[in-house]
Parts: structure tokens; C-alpha cells; sequence
């Protein structure tokens, strides 16, 4: 396990515990000095749960990152070495052609099949909910409101109203927790096979008149230009009755689609907040500038990227089980024994003896 060199990156790929279940099922780990630090794992707990402290991580048949390697990380990668984390095989081509030509044999977390046997893999569900979490808590801070209703000698407060569009993990988990904190909550997504998830959290479920199809990989299918005029035109129309809108819309590699409109955004009250979870792609607000915090018509944006990093001691033990979980697929009893006939293998490999896969 490298230490992770992206800026602004403080999770890692293995906290000490379930490094040292790794050993205990046949592997040897080796992790770089200092390389649970920035998520509070010091390098004493990772000796004392039987993994190796090391300067270079050249010798080690695997490498387990969260980012992408830079050019420098992947020119010290070798021919055969496997290599699991982030890739980003639908938007950085250039990455995965130099671990195509090194000769790596890449594993990229976002590509992970979405089947019921890979669940304990799924990385891209386990730090989106540590995304939704904090999509709330950033919000609940710079609302000049309170979230619950409060009744006080000076009288009753109202309780904030909050709206959270799509209800994939991020969303569901950013509506659950703005339940928790007293909201009022509103869910969207064009899925209406989620209406019964969003109803669940006890939150209300807003219908916009527009419904589209689902994915095999769960994910709401990108709807026609007349579908999101009306999306846009409806959405615009309600957004002044929340103080609080987090959109959560996203499909890895593509850009994210646009939900709400400046237009939207100057109807909607002075004070009001808006964290877009999608900025990393675009946003779905039209004025979001992505890892930045705006103010516009008096309704602030906050279009932070890699939130699970903010997060990084839960988020990095999520992570960890999903990386912990792969490497006991790929290597039962810690020896290497890749089967590219099984779904999970082979759909989550991206490079592989020389080859890049189309």
C-alpha cells in the first residue's frame, strides 16, 4: 500500500485491522512509511497487525492505491504487477494506455460489476455514502437555519425543508441523514422504481411529470433533450419551497446532466444552499464551479469534489473492505490466481498482458 500522492487525498487503500487479516489468510503486506497518517492510521498499528513498513513498494506483486498512479507512480510499475484502485478507465485513456503498455494488470474499483456477488467489492457505493453523508452536514452548516423544528419560549421555529435529487447511495444516504438532523425531506429521482426507497426515510417524494428507464448497472438512464427541458422547467417552478437542494445525479464517465438552470437558481430564496455532488463532472447546477464554494443570487454552491476524502478514517475502512474483499477473489489464500471466464475478473480488469481492453 503506497502512500497517496493526489493532492488533497488523505484516505488509503488498507487501514491496519484488515491488513493484518490479510496476513492472517496467507498474504505478506507490505505498507509505505507514513501512509495512514493523513486518515489517522500511524505506522506503529499497521507493524503491530503484522504488515511490513517499506520505503519502496517496487518488490510487491500487487498495489493497492485509491487514486489513479501519477506518470511517476506508473513508471515504477512493472510488467505482471497487479495494480487496484481508481483508474478511471472511462475518462483517463491516456493513464490506462501507460499501464497497458508497462505491461500491468489493472483492476480499476469503478468498474467492479454490479451483481449481487460483487456487492462486498462495490466501492463506488461505499464512499458515496460517505459523500451523502457529508453533502448534508455541509449543508446544514451554511444554512443560516436550524435543520429540526424547535419550540422554544420564543416561539416555534419551522424546520428546514430540503430536497435531494436522485436517490441512488449518495442520495438515499443524504436524505436519511437530513432526516436525522430534523428536516423536511423531499426526494426526486426520474427512477419512479425508487419512490418506495425515498418513502422509506419518511421522506415525501416529488413528482415532476418526467420518468425514465433504469440501467443493468442501476443507474438512471440519460433522458431525451424534451425530457430534460420539462425536468428543468418543472424543477424551477418548486425550488423556492427548499432551503436546501443536493443533487446527486451521476453516471461514471459521462458528463453529469444539468438539473437545475441559473434561472432555477435565482428563484430560489436568499439563504438557500445548494451542494452539488456531481461537480467532479460538471455539476448538475448550471453555476457550479467545481472544488469551489460560490454565492449567487444569495444562494450558495458548493461544488466540493472527492468529499469521502474529507472523511478519511470511515472512508478508507469502507474502501479497504471493497479493496480486502477483491483481493480475496483474485487471490484465495494470498496466491495470485486471476480466472478471466469469471464475470467479476474480467469486468473489472481494464489492462492486462499488453493489451487494453475496448
Amino acid at each position: 500500500m503506497p502512500r497517496e500522492t493526489a493532492a488533497g487525498e488523505r484516505r488509503v487503500a488498507l487501514v491496519p485491522d484488515l491488513a493484518g487479516k490479510l496476513v492472517g489468510t496467507g498474504f505478506e503486506v507490505l505498507v509505505e512509511r507514513g501512509a495512514g497518517e493523513a486518515a489517522s492510521f500511524p505506522d506503529a498499528a499497521y507493524e503491530e497487525a503484522g504488515a511490513r513498513l517499506v520505503e519502496d513498494w517496487a518488490e510487491a506483486e500487487a498495489v493497492a492505491k485509491v487514486q489513479k498512479p501519477t506518470e511517476q507512480e506508473a513508471s515504477r510499475l512493472r510488467e505482471g504487477q497487479v495494480l487496484i484502485g481508481f483508474l478511471q478507465p472511462l475518462t483517463d485513456r491516456e493513464g490506462i494506455d501507460r499501464l497497458a503498455q508497462r505491461g500491468v494488470i489493472a483492476f480499476a474499483m469503478e468498474s467492479i460489476p454490479r451483481i449481487t456477488r460483487a456487492q462486498p467489492m462495490d466501492a463506488l457505493s461505499s464512499q458515496a455514502t460517505v459523500s451523502g453523508y457529508k453533502a448534508t452536514l455541509l449543508a446544514a452548516e451554511r444554512l443560516p437555519k436550524f435543520f429540526p423544528m424547535l419550540m422554544t419560549a420564543a416561539g416555534t421555529v419551522a424546520p428546514a425543508k430540503v430536497l435531494v435529487l436522485g436517490a441512488g447511495v449518495a442520495g438515499l444516504q443524504a436524505a436519511a441523514t437530513a432526516r436525522r438532523l430534523g428536516a423536511v425531506v423531499t426526494g426526486f429521482d426520474v427512477r419512479p422504481v425508487v419512490r418506495e426507497q425515498i418513502e422509506s426515510l419518511g421522506a415525501n417524494w416529488l413528482d415532476l411529470g418526467v420518468v425514465g428507464e433504469e440501467t443493468e448497472g442501476g443507474y438512471a438512464q440519460e433522458l431525451s433533450e424534451e425530457q430534460q427541458r420539462q425536468q428543468q422547467q418543472e424543477l424551477e417552478s418548486r425550488l423556492p419551497e427548499f432551503d436546501v437542494v443536493i443533487t446527486t445525479a451521476l453516471i461514471p464517465g459521462r458528463p453529469a446532466p444539468r438539473l437545475i438552470p441559473a434561472s432555477a437558481v435565482r428563484a430560489m430564496r436568499p439563504g438557500s444552499v445548494v451542494v452539488d455532488l456531481a461537480a467532479e463532472a460538471g455539476g448538475n447546477c448550471e453555476l457550479t464551479e467545481p472544488g469551489e464554494e460560490i454565492v449567487r443570487e444569495g444562494v450558495t454552491i458548493v461544488g466540493f469534489t472527492n468529499l469521502p476524502s474529507s472523511m478519511p478514517f470511515h472512508a478508507s475502512q469502507l474502501y479497504a473492505r471493497n479493496v480486502v474483499a477483491l483481493l480475496h477473489h483474485l487471490a484465495p489464500e494470498g496466491e495470485l490466481a486471476l480466472d478471466w471466464d469469471d464475470e467479476i475478473t474480467a469486468g473489472a480488469c481494464v489492462t492486462r498482458e499488453q493489451e487494453v481492453p475496448a
